[in-house]
């Protein structure tokens, strides 16, 4: 009996258990003088994206503080998702220019847009 009741709980803090990456597919809106412009679709899986533009090359995701989309369109512009936002189903994203004359170029934001997720 107390298996069973071991495999009941195991199994449902399986089912409770938040993930902490972006999955699936999403429209990419970027703001453009104060309106939302779609340019493409994203599918994220685990640690890459990929623009359903073939050719527009994979970008990997990188997971700290802040998720950051690095190689996003050239290999200068990274985007930057604020951790708590990836539960949502619109998600607002932040650009960043790696040739920035800051010290850390993620501090100087030159775009930002939304993810919405196609369901």
């Amino acid at each position: 009996m107390k298996y069973f009741t071991l495999l009941i709980t195991l199994f449902f803090i399986n089912f409770t258990q938040k993930t902490d990456k972006l999955t699936g597919r999403y429209n990419y809106l970027i703001e453009e003088d104060n309106a939302y412009i779609q340019k493409d679709k994203i599918t994220f899986k685990d640690s890459i994206f990929a623009f359903d533009n073939k050719y527009l090359p994979k970008g990997k995701i990188s997971y700290g503080s802040k998720i950051v989309l690095d190689n996003f369109i050239n290999t200068d512009l990274v985007i930057s998702i604020p951790k708590d936002q990836i539960e949502k189903d619109t998600i607002p994203f932040f650009m960043h220019d790696k040739q920035s004359s800051a010290s850390n170029y993620l501090d100087e934001v030159v775009g930002k847009g939304k993810l919405v997720r196609i369901k």
